[in-house]
């Protein structure tokens, strides 16, 4: 009978994960998209503007990681409302989400316009590079506010289990995109040749775009939370209090990572021209092939919380450790078809033979990181903290980063003066440093928690 009972298990799981999984990662495939798109067409155009753009872009993933955050934050919560099957909470929780994800698109705003210069020379002393991305910035920075909205909605919604419409405003990005930068870069059709500030313009049409399609969506077709524009701009403080207190440790996790990555990218961008722009492909070629290993992270979480506000306590144990074996079986082909097809990849590309030879050898290290990547992220963001431990992520992950990884790249980098690929391998070693204490804490399974509140409490409180 056990045997029996442990295959129907295994089947409810892949019923459940597997399809959250492909939407959620064909959504982030085709946003991936749009970003290797821009930077082909942009590479094609001048090494330059690639560099540029690979600038801003930093600041764009620092933006995109607290909207992550924030909208982890509401999935992790409301994942366990979802399995109680209340949806009120999670209008609240959505509500209180727009709040902060909007303010960080503020932020980020006003010291992009104050301060465009400063901000795009802590990344590279170039001045052919800044000259590009101050071009770049001073268009894409009105998209932070459209982005930092529509990215929280979108990430909230996978709380009850609908992913498809991020699928959906991809699809559309993509499409306009492409479109537009094949216009506005080179000038096709007509149009105006404007280079890098077309490229930041197709962008910006493209995320507005995003913004009015999930909004109809929320607002008219959702059958699920049934929202309105009222619920959109609420603010609860009672369930503002549960929020922090779960999404406070992932948000800054999120931010932190943001900060880290972009400090990556000021290392290499002090190197030389040359590595920013190795780093810029390799980076953008890692996201595509590692897509579905870091998705496991957003549908593992959902998946474990909806579990646990079922009250099937009794699955979660074997669930963790069918997630581990997916993790790592997704991690080894994702990183052998990184190594099998980077050279390929790399010729889409018209760069200099040197930034061609750097950037395949970054691909090459990447291929190696790919593996544990998929293992440590998804195990961490997704099994832990969709189980109630937000913490543990935030302590991990700045511990590896602050103390180890940047220390290690600047003295490699500035000090010791080694060849950029060994520092590239020092800014990535902790994702293998990493699996050891994920998997210790994943499978002692302390971090099982249950985050909802009873309506009678929430109403007393109230």
């Amino acid at each position: 009978m056990s045997d029996i009972k442990t295959t129907w298990d295994k089947k409810a799981l892949l019923r459940q994960f597997f399809p959250l999984l492909i939407v959620i990662s064909l959504q982030q495939l085709i946003s991936l998209s749009v970003n290797l798109v821009d930077n082909i067409m942009l590479g094609t155009y001048n090494e330059a503007s690639l560099s540029g753009a690979a600038l801003v872009n930093q600041l764009q993933f620092m933006l995109s990681q607290v909207a992550v955050g924030v909208g982890a934050g509401v999935a992790v919560l409301g994942s366990q409302y979802w399995g109680k099957m209340r949806t009120d909470p999670i209008k609240k929780l959505i509500g209180i989400g727009l709040k902060f994800s909007f303010s960080a698109g503020i932020l980020f705003f006003a010291v992009t316009s104050l301060f465009p210069r400063e901000v795009l020379m802590l990344f590279s002393s170039d001045e052919a590079i800044i000259v590009q991305g101050l071009l770049y910035l001073n268009i894409m920075r009105w998209s932070y506010l459209v982005f930092s909205i529509s990215a929280v909605l979108m990430y909230s919604l996978q709380s009850v289990q609908t992913a498809f419409i991020g699928t959906i405003m991809s699809g559309c990005t993509i499409i306009i995109s492409a479109t537009l930068n094949y216009f506005l870069i080179f000038g096709n059709f007509g149009a105006p040749e404007l280079g890098i500030t077309g490229a930041a313009i197709a962008t910006l049409i493209s995320r507005c775009v995003e913004l009015v399609v999930i909004l109809i969506y929320i607002l008219v077709f959702d059958k699920k939370l049934k929202m309105n524009p009222s619920d959109l701009l609420s603010f609860d403080r009672v369930y503002l209090r549960d929020y922090i207190k779960i999404a406070s440790p992932i948000i800054i996790t999120g931010s932190l990572w943001g900060v880290a990555q972009a400090a990556q990218t000021a290392i290499l961008g002090h190197i030389s021209a040359t590595a920013i722009a190795a780093n810029s492909i390799a980076s953008i070629v890692f996201q595509i092939f590692a897509v579905f290993g870091m998705c496991c992270a957003s549908a593992s979480a959902v998946t474990m919380g909806k579990t646990i506000g079922e009250g099937k306590m009794h699955l979660v144990r074997p669930y963790a450790r069918a997630f581990q074996l997916i993790f790592i079986t997704i991690g080894v082909v994702s990183g052998l078809l990184l190594f099998l097809f980077k050279e390929v990849i790399v010729d889409f590309y018209a760069v200099t033979p040197e930034t061609r030879q750097l950037t395949i050898s970054f691909i090459t290290i990447l291929s190696i990181t790919t593996a544990f990547s998929c293992y440590e992220y998804p195990t961490m963001s997704g099994i832990i903290a969709g189980g109630g431990e937000t913490k543990y992520a935030a302590i991990i992950d700045n511990s590896f980063m602050w103390l180890f990884t940047i220390p290690l790249s600047v003295l490699s980098a500035f000090v010791f003066s080694w060849p950029p690929e060994v520092t590239f391998i020092c800014l990535k070693v902790d994702q293998i440093l990493k699996c050891i204490p994920n998997a210790i804490c994943c499978n002692r399974f302390r971090w099982i928690k249950t985050l909802t509140r009873d309506e009678g409490e929430a109403k007393i409180e109230a």
